[in-house]
Formats: structure tokens, C-alpha cells, sequence
């Protein structure tokens, strides 16, 4: 079986679903409108890159999106040169774009969030791209069941839910090296520095939490890198808390189990439904981490709360800084939590299960086709 992957090539969760098909003996090409900044694929056998662009196109407006149909011919000759059983654009207001124009068929459409919580609402002529780029599709899918719920709102196609999982043998509880002293309690996130994470919510519930907690050396370690990390580094500067908060910047993704094991309590405050499926929430359960999240989106799905979890309202700094001092203060509550957070990730967000679906999902398709 070979697959034209329209992704972007920089995005981990390309490189997690390339890989892992790879894994299963499938040939991935991959077509990418930005150019990736790790060599992750140099040498892995069944990948090839048929295109990569030495500059992203963002597509933001429509006007920049009429960018992408000037790439469509290279994508044209990508399919002929290669020719694949399928191609499976993931994205579906971009990579969508590209993939519905293409004509090709079988021709999978899966919406990763923004693509389809933001760029409808944009304009009525933003609403109509998308449902095109729907409508030409074989099939849609998607990595959870609200953004699920929001797709269907643009078309009546069958829609397949592929959970986005984690490798629970590599994202598992270990002992690893700190940044922090050994009595430190750790608060912690993995996420782009960008305003739709809430990030800055964190910070300021952090510097509440450590007003609150006057004898509980508590830590803050922020991994990643984004448009928002000079003024967030600002903002721990004024709330006289950058003394305990380590940026640590952006880590390959194999780094990020190690970074998750420093941390005693992940916190995702994110502040939109466009976080469509939490995967970091999940990855950080999958270690064993006590978890606080906010009620958006795909975070309520993967999270129970006050099981695997503590759900808080969005945009609350107060209620997050008390979930944040109800576990540090009780050790024996982050350990009970995190059990029952990595169980619940073993039976529902197993990688290699949600692998095997989609393999699945290209043979079914294949034979229908």
C-alpha cells in the first residue's frame, strides 16, 4: 500500500503518523507546503518526501490561500510520479485545499482543529472552501468526537473518530534527572508558546499557587517555543516568580517523556475548542502525571474529572491556582490520579491501536474504492 500524505512535514503529528505507517510496512510519501526543521526522516525505510517548500505558506486569508493553487501542479506531478493508492490530506482547510483540487481518488480529508473550529467562521466564503474541500473527500476523519460533532456541521459524509494516542511504552513513569532541586514540586506544560494555550493563565495561577504555598518549593517548566515567549518570560519577570520558572525551549518529541517525567503536575489551560484533542494532556496521563486542564474542547474528552484529572473553568486563574495547591500539597492524590490517568490511557489511547485502525480504515477503503 503506498499513501500521498499531504501534511505538513514540520508538525510532530506528521511525523508520528509517517513513522508509525512506516512502521507497518506501508510506503508514505510525503508532500508538505513548509520545510522541516528536524531530519527525521532521512534513511527510515517505506518514506519518501516528494515535496517540501523552503518557505510556509500560512493561507490565512483568502487571498494567501489562492497561494496554494500555485503548488497544485507540483502536487499533480507528485501523484503521477508516485502514484498512490490514496492520498490523505491532513488538514482540511490547506492540505484539504490541495488534496480536493488534485481530483484524485481515494481521497481522505482529516481536520486537525483549527482548520475546522476557525477557518469557516471566518467568512461565508471560507465556509464554502471548507465544505468543498469536504465534499470532494472519500472519507473524513477525525481525532475526537467533538471536533467530530463540529465537522458534521459542514457535511453529511461518514466521518471515522482515529484517536490520536501515545506510545505508552516510551511515554511511561521514569526516574530522570531534574533542572529542579529533589524536594521541588513541579508544575509543567509541553506546548507551542502561543495565545490559544492559555499559557499565560498558567503563569499567573502559578504565581498564585506559590503566594498560597509559602513553604512548598514549587517549580514551573515550560517546554516549547512560540510567538509569545519574550512577553511570557516578561510576565514571570513582574509577578517576581522567574527565579522558579525554566523556559526550557522547543525538544525533539523523543525528549519530551523526559521533560514530562521532571514534573509532578502538568497543566493544559488552553482557551479554545480548536485544541481538538489534547494530545500532550494525554501523553503527560500516559506518564503517570496528575493532570489540570481546562473544560475545551478535546481536553474534556481525554480527561475525567476528578478521576484522571481536575477539569477548571477557562480564563480562571483562581481555580486553577487552587487545583494547582489541592495536589501539591498531597502526594499520595497526585499518585492516586496519576494511576488511574495512565489506566485510562492503556485502554482508550494506545498508540499502536490507533495505528492499526487506520491502517484498517486504508484497506476499507481501498476495497470499496
Amino acid at each position: 500500500m503506498k499513501i500521498l500524505l499531504l501534511s505538513d512535514i514540520s508538525s510532530e503529528h506528521t511525523q508520528k503518523w509517517a513513522l508509525g505507517l512506516a512502521s507497518k510496512g506501508i510506503e508514505i510519501a510525503i508532500f508538505s507546503l513548509n520545510h522541516s526543521v528536524y531530519d527525521w526522516f532521512t534513511g527510515v525505510e517505506n518514506i519518501q518526501i516528494a515535496f517540501q517548500a523552503e518557505e510556509q505558506l500560512d493561507g490565512k486569508s483568502f487571498f494567501e490561500k489562492l497561494n496554494y493553487i500555485s503548488v497544485l501542479n507540483k502536487v499533480k506531478k507528485a501523484i503521477k510520479e508516485i502514484e498512490p493508492d490514496i492520498v490523505h490530506a491532513h488538514y482540511a482547510s490547506s492540505y484539504g485545499m490541495l488534496g480536493a483540487l488534485s481530483k484524485f481518488h481515494p481521497f481522505i480529508v482529516s481536520v486537525w482543529g483549527a482548520d475546522v473550529f476557525d477557518f469557516p467562521r471566518q467568512s461565508a466564503f471560507h465556509k464554502k472552501i471548507f465544505s468543498y474541500n469536504l465534499k470532494k473527500a472519500d472519507l473524513i476523519c477525525s481525532t475526537s468526537f467533538i471536533m467530530k460533532e463540529e465537522t458534521k456541521k459542514y457535511t453529511s459524509k461518514e466521518i471515522k473518530v482515529t484517536p490520536f494516542g501515545v506510545d505508552t511504552e516510551v511515554f511511561k513513569p521514569f526516574k530522570t534527572p531534574s533542572l529542579f532541586p529533589e524536594n521541588a514540586v513541579v508544575v509543567g506544560l509541553v506546548k507551542s508558546l502561543e495565545a490559544k494555550y492559555g499559557i499565560e493563565i498558567l503563569i499567573k495561577a502559578f504565581a498564585r499557587a506559590k503566594e498560597l504555598l509559602p513553604g512548598t518549593d514549587l517549580r514551573l517548566l515550560i517546554v516549547g517555543k512560540g510567538s509569545l515567549e519574550n512577553k511570557l518570560k516578561e510576565l514571570a519577570e513582574d509577578l517576581n516568580i522567574s527565579n522558579a520558572v525554566i523556559f526550557a525551549g522547543k525538544t525533539p518529541h523523543e525528549e519530551v517523556p523526559r521533560f514530562l517525567n521532571m514534573m509532578d503536575i502538568f497543566v493544559s489551560v488552553s482557551v479554545d475548542d480548536s485544541e481538538s484533542f489534547g494530545v500532550s494532556a494525554v501523553e503527560a496521563c500516559s506518564c503517570a502525571k496528575a493532570v489540570i486542564v481546562s473544560e475545551v474542547g478535546g481536553l474534556k474528552e481525554v480527561i475525567i474529572n476528578n478521576k484522571t484529572g481536575l477539569f477548571v473553568p477557562v480564563l480562571n486563574v483562581d481555580e486553577t491556582a487552587a487545583a494547582m495547591v489541592r495536589f501539591a500539597e498531597n502526594p499520595a492524590l497526585r499518585n492516586e490520579f496519576g494511576l488511574r490517568a495512565r489506566q485510562h490511557v492503556l485502554e482508550n489511547y494506545n498508540w499502536k491501536e490507533n495505528l492499526e485502525l487506520m491502517v484498517t480504515i486504508y484497506s476499507e477503503l481501498l476495497v470499496k474504492d
